[in-house]
């Protein structure tokens, strides 16, 4: 019999899968509070998530893109309503 031994995640991948989440949390928080310190953070969150890789890889790609949209928009979205953008 030839059996397969069973892989299990490393901890550093779970705890990607959890920064990438925290990430996109984060950025969608940015987008109604202040856009800049908020959404750079949640940026380099997802790029450590990113960095780390394993079974949350695209999670990971995922956090990064909507992060960066959502600076984008933050900033656009301050520029309008007049807010303070720090």
């Amino acid at each position: 019999m030839s059996a397969q031994a069973q892989t299990g995640d490393r901890p550093g991948e779970i705890v990607a899968g959890f920064l990438a989440t925290f990430a996109i949390f984060g950025s969608a928080i940015g987008l109604v509070t202040s856009p800049v310190p908020v959404t750079v953070f949640a940026i380099l969150i997802a790029l450590i998530a990113a960095g780390i890789g394993g079974r949350s890889q695209r999670l990971a790609a995922f956090a990064v893109f909507f992060s960066g949209a959502c600076f984008i928009a933050g900033l656009a979205i301050a520029i309008v309503t007049n807010k303070p953008i720090f």
